[in-house]
């Protein structure tokens, strides 16, 4: 019994020892090194070490060095403490640092010194516990290295867009003592023609160092002259160059324009932009801005101040990532049929457009919209009345419902339809009036003839040729925002008469007008294409909710607000039986009715159909002038918004049109 509570006695001695002996192992600091390592790790992280114990530094003058040398990074890093090292009342471990700077991440490690300090550690400042070689008189700041930006091709990857030489013109505010920035800038302003308040804000916001641009010429002009702007204190004219079509209007409404980031678009992209960065505004460079812009690199470069006046201040780059340059957009835009276009629309004074496909392929040729646009896509986005050009889905439901063009229809000089009275245009030939062939009456364009046939023409019927001519419904292939049309369901009384004649609530852009003339030359509907990269994403292309004015230009927001339908598997397309039909009373506007100044176009015959529609209150009512044409493998829409006669009108730039395309 003794000698067993003795050997216990002995063993708990013994185990007394060993954990005494344990505790003091554990003590050597470690745990409190270890501490101090992740709140100075978590401090950096939080971009404040004011509560830390710092040595080498008052620790406000370290908290404000720390500020100032990573402010220019406009981010926070991720720091992590590596494994501590201890050696007697010295700690060191690494620092693992982590930057999201754009779209690149930068990673180092440096490293850190605690020395112990009665019960604390202490933290032993320098500037490369920041950065690695950085020194203590350096900040650290990020420059973009931009992407080169993607081309945006035309048919046969023809450059549209493409890096032009230009001239960036503003006031180098290093070059001026600060009291002369305000009177140079407003100088300028009025040189260039720009808001003298706005620009005087912008050089005054803006820093010592800075090149405040303010405006891009392609050349110097008669009253913008590289005299002119260096006679300006401050005045300089940069050399650089820029994403550009090949004229200043090319085709601008469709492809957008690029240049700075607006603060409007950096807010609007989580990131995505910084001041100064490139972007796209409108069009395709917008849509696709992502695609095109690419990535930018980065470098992060540290600066000392300049010590003397005049002394250029020292750089060294302590990061960088190569750019990814952007993807190239295909489209198929002719050059010469775009440019051509905007020729023959260039001395017309309303709103107008003029769209040409290849009905083949549904390939979007040109897409010009005019001067009186003001920079609206008026041919794709733009909704008007279609007037007698949508005579030719009148026609395609009258054919559906057994009517041939030899088929006899009354075009009296008047119809009354629930108490309003419809008439033909003025100057409408008195001896196609009465008993007349379908040809005749779509050839002279008799809206009596149309309204008549509104009892056995149901608004549904219209629907469906509409879509089956390619109107009214999805377009996949596009990849651009477009309105395509709209024709209602059901309609009654004299709204389902003024929609006979392309008036009431049926809605076309000069772009679905073009689908229509291209689907009767294709005998089968065409779905249009611009876009051909595979991977770029498709616009939606849509439609807004039609309201009783169709005379106002929407606004490129609504003219996209909600899906058009595909066209319902009910919905037969218009077969090439059909096609040649619509073709021959087409012909017959040429040969025998109000088109005959399109006889004399060279080539292949040339089909058309006018369309005048009426809008507005005035007495008379304005009027859109619409002629829609085949002529081979090319369908054209001209529309001109307050035109008059869709003949005497659109006709003329139709033929100036297809003369000269050959």
């Amino acid at each position: 019994m003794w000698q067993m509570g003795k050997t216990r006695t002995l063993i708990l001695g013994l185990a007394t020892i060993v954990l005494a002996g344990s505790l003091t192992a554990c003590d050597d600091g470690r745990s409190g090194a270890e501490e101090a390592a992740k709140q100075l790790a978590s401090s950096l992280s939080a971009l404040d070490v004011g509560q830390l114990a710092v040595e080498g530094k008052d620790a406000a003058a370290a908290n404000d060095q720390l500020k100032a040398v990573f402010e220019g990074l406009d981010a926070k890093p991720s720091v992590q403490s590596g494994d501590v090292k201890l050696d007697g009342d010295t700690a060191t471990f690494p620092l693992n640092y982590s930057w999201n700077i754009g779209s690149a991440k930068w990673e180092y490690s440096s490293e850190a010194t605690l020395k112990k300090s009665g019960d604390k550690w202490a933290v032993q400042w320098s500037p490369a516990l920041l950065a690695p070689q950085l020194s203590d008189d350096e900040t650290l700041s990020v420059k973009t290295v931009p992407a080169q930006r993607g081309q945006i091709l035309g048919a046969g990857d023809a450059p549209i867009v493409e890096d032009r030489p230009v001239f960036r013109v503003g006031i180098d505010k290093t070059k001026i003592p600060a009291e002369q920035a305000d009177a140079s800038a407003r100088a300028m302003a009025a040189l260039l023609g720009l808001d003298v308040e706005e620009y005087a804000k912008q050089v005054a916001a803006s820093g010592p160092q800075a090149f405040v641009e303010g405006l891009v010429l392609r050349a110097y002009t008669p009253d913008i002259t590289e005299a002119k702007i260096k006679a300006i204190p401050g005045g300089a004219s940069i050399l650089d160059s820029m994403a550009l079509a090949p004229t200043r209007t090319f085709a601008r409404a469709l492809l957008g324009s690029v240049g700075q980031a607006s603060a409007e678009q950096i807010e609007k992209s989580n990131g995505a932009l910084r001041a100064g960065d490139t972007t796209g505004t409108g069009g395709l460079q917008q849509k696709y801005d992502t695609l095109l812009r690419g990535k930018d690199g980065v470098e992060v470069i540290a600066s000392t101040a300049a010590k003397a006046e005049g002394e250029t201040p020292g750089t060294k780059v302590f990061f960088s990532s190569l750019p990814a340059p952007g993807t190239t957009l295909k489209t198929t835009l002719d050059l010469k049929l775009q440019q051509l276009a905007e020729e023959t629309l260039a001395g017309v004074g309303p709103a107008s457009a003029i769209v040409a496909i290849r009905p083949s392929t549904g390939a979007v040729l040109a897409a010009a919209s005019g001067p009186g646009s003001n920079g609206y896509n008026t041919a794709m986005l733009g909704q008007y009345a279609p007037g007698s050009t949508f005579k030719m889905v009148d026609s395609l439901a009258m054919f559906r419902n057994g009517a041939t063009p030899d088929s006899k229809v009354d075009c009296p000089p008047t119809v009354t339809v629930d108490g309003r009275t419809f008439k033909n245009a003025e100057g409408y030939p008195e001896s196609s009036l009465g008993s007349v062939a379908l040809r005749d009456a779509f050839a002279h364009s008799c809206n009596t003839a149309f309204i008549n046939a509104r009892d056995t023409v149901s608004q549904d019927q219209l629907e469906s040729a509409a879509q089956a001519l390619g109107v009214a419904v999805e377009a996949p292939k596009l990849g651009a925002d477009a309105f395509l049309g709209s024709v209602p369901g059901a309609a009654e009384g004299t709204e389902h008469a003024a929609s006979m004649i392309g008036q009431g609530k049926v809605l076309f852009s000069p772009l679905s007008a073009a689908v229509m003339a291209a689907s009767v030359a294709n005998g089968a509907p065409v779905s249009p294409q611009l876009v051909l990269n595979a991977d770029a994403v498709p616009a939606t292309t849509s439609t807004a909710t039609p309201t009783e004015s169709s005379s106002a230009t929407p606004s490129a927001d609504s003219a996209t607000a909600s899906a058009l339908p595909a066209s319902p598997a009910s919905t037969k397309p218009i077969t090439k039986e059909e096609a040649a039909s619509l073709a021959d009373m087409m012909r017959a506007v040429v040969t025998s009715g109000h088109a005959g100044f399109l006889a004399s176009v060279p080539g292949a015959p040339v089909g058309a159909k006018t369309g005048t529609a009426e809008f507005g209150n005035d007495n008379p009512p304005k009027t859109h002038a619409w002629i829609v044409a085949t002529h081979g493998d090319l369908a054209v829409a001209v529309f001109v918004e307050d035109g008059g006669l869709g003949a005497t009108t659109s006709g003329p730039l139709l033929k100036t049109f297809l003369t000269a395309a050959g």
